[in-house]
Parts: structure tokens; sequence; C-alpha cells
């Protein structure tokens, strides 16, 4: 309560859109490293490719870990309260991230999903423990793009003298997630069917994206667990749709995945939610763009694609 008092003496607003912010709590002296809380993988990779050597930042959700459930410690608390630029998702995606975030943050706050016009088909799916909406937006590469550059901007408002940088390296990021997106536009052009039958409703903005039917296992939430009549429902799906695969997940238990795959009688094969990397994916060096070309040949293979 005290930080909160104080965070409130220090600036009189949090700015929740990117490049907007309370200017003298955010400011960087000359040369200062810029420091940037992100509260999960995705939103860390695009502050460390926009700052470079400029910034640090500090991943709040460790690797490995499923950012939903995300428990924050004192340090993290310090990191957000201590942060000049917060990077976050609102809307339930990260409730303690977002408590945390309402009391102790000073600097300028990132929304990932600010601005962002989410398709009624997948704005929720009716599960009280869920996200309000989809927040999968790095899901959509032209989307992520757009976040990439509201970070460039909201880093340039601490450093000004270095805004020029950090947007040139937004573009150069924008640049690669066009040639990503237009692999996955062509990959995906033509396919035995359309239908994705994932772990849970994490991929909505990639189906969107690429004119592809997702049909979730479980909602916005991962650990929601279907009955048996939602089993039998979804078999009967996948043999309507021709699909040969049901697509799990890294981060999230894969047990009724793999229960409806059996009983169906056809594949699984991992796709990333992307919401985190594994050991193993950091121990091999991959990064947001080799494991959404991983997803991109995980969903030819799955779907049957040219």
């Amino acid at each position: 309560m005290v930080r909160a008092i104080l965070s409130l003496v220090l600036v009189s607003v949090v700015v929740t859109a990117a490049g907007c912010g309370g200017d003298g709590a955010s400011d960087a002296r000359p040369g200062e490293t810029i420091a940037v809380a992100a509260s999960f993988y995705p939103l860390a990779f695009a502050a460390e490719q926009v700052g470079g050597d400029a910034v640090a930042v500090e991943n709040l959700t460790p690797p490995g870990a499923e950012p939903h459930d995300l428990e924050l410690t004192p340090g993290d608390l310090e990191t957000i309260a201590s942060a000049h630029v917060v990077v976050m998702v609102r809307g339930g995606f990260q409730p303690a991230v977002e408590e945390a975030v309402e009391s102790e943050a000073s600097g300028i706050v990132v929304d990932a999903l600010e601005g962002v016009e989410v398709p009624s088909s997948i704005a929720a799916d009716g599960d009280a423990d869920g996200p309000e909406v989809d927040p999968h937006v790095w899901l959509d590469p032209m989307i992520f793009a757009d976040v990439v550059e509201r970070v460039a901007s909201a880093l340039g408002r601490v450093d000004r003298g270095a805004a020029g940088g950090f947007d040139d390296a937004a573009a150069r990021l924008r640049s690669r997630l066009v040639d990503l997106d237009r692999d996955f536009r062509r990959g995906l052009a033509e396919c035995r069917t359309r239908t994705m039958i994932t772990n849970h409703a994490a991929f909505g903005h990639l189906a969107a994206a690429y004119d592809l039917e997702q049909v979730p296992i479980a909602g916005l939430s991962p650990e929601a667990e279907p009955g048996p009549e939602r089993i039998a429902e979804l078999a009967a799906r996948a043999e309507a749709a021709g699909a040969t695969t049901i697509f799990t997940e890294d981060l999230a238990p894969s047990d009724v995945a793999e229960t409806l795959a059996a009983e169906a009688g056809i594949d699984t094969a991992v796709l990333s939610p992307l919401e985190g990397l594994t050991a193993d994916q950091l121990a091999a060096g991959d990064d947001y763009l080799s494991v959404m070309r991983t997803n991109l040949e995980t969903l030819r293979y799955g779907l049957d694609c040219a």
C-alpha cells in the first residue's frame, strides 16, 4: 500500500497505450540502461529485439512455466515497480501481473491487447476462470508487428535520444514478421482440411489470420477439462472434418488430447502457443521466429497441406 501511494505521488497516471506514459517518472538518464519488465516470453522477445543493448529485460515468467498461473515473488513486484517500461497483456490472462501493475508500476505500461480488434468468434468462451478475450495476439505475425512498434514507441519516450534506433530495430523485426506471415499464407494456402483440433483455445488469432477453423478441446483456460460427451463430440467432428492430427502443446498437459486422438484413431503433434520456451528450446537456441516456423511445418503436416 505504501509503495502504491508513492507511485501515485510520482506519476499522475499510468498509461496503458503503447508510446504514452508519465514522462518524468519513466525517463532514463543519458546512458542509463532502460529497465523493462515483460510478463512472459513473446513480450520479452519483442523488447529485447527492439531495445538491444540499451535495455535490460526481465521476463517475469520462468522458462518452462505456464504464464496463466504465474505467482509473483517480492522480487518480481520490485521489478515491476522499478521498471521504466512494463509490457503485459490485460484481460485476465495473468491476473497476478495485472494486479501488481495496477498497484506497483510507475513507468510506461504497454498492453499488447490495446487497440486490437478481436473477432467475435474468438472473443470469449464462457469460461469464468479464463481470460475475457483470446490474448494470443502474438500468434498472428502482423498483429505482433504492431505490438513490436508500440514497444519501440514506449522505449523511445523513455530515452528520446535513442528513439530513432528503436524505431529502426522495430522496422527490421517487422520485415522479418512480414516474411513469416507470407510463408504462413503460402504454406497453408492448399490443405486437405482447414480444421485445427487444439489442446485449448489458444490459436484463434492464428486461425483467423490464415482462414483456418479452430476446434478447441478446452477453452481459453488450459486447465479446463471436457467431459466424455465433449470428447465424443470432438471425435465426431474430427472424423467429419477429415482431421488426421490433434494438436497438443509444449507447456500444457496433453492427457485429454491423447485420449481424444486414441478414440478418433488419429495422430498428435505439438503446436506451440508460444506462451514460453521450454528448457530444450532454450538449449537449442530457439526464439519466437524459429518456433513459429516449426509451428508452420507442424500445421502443414497436421492439415495435410500441399
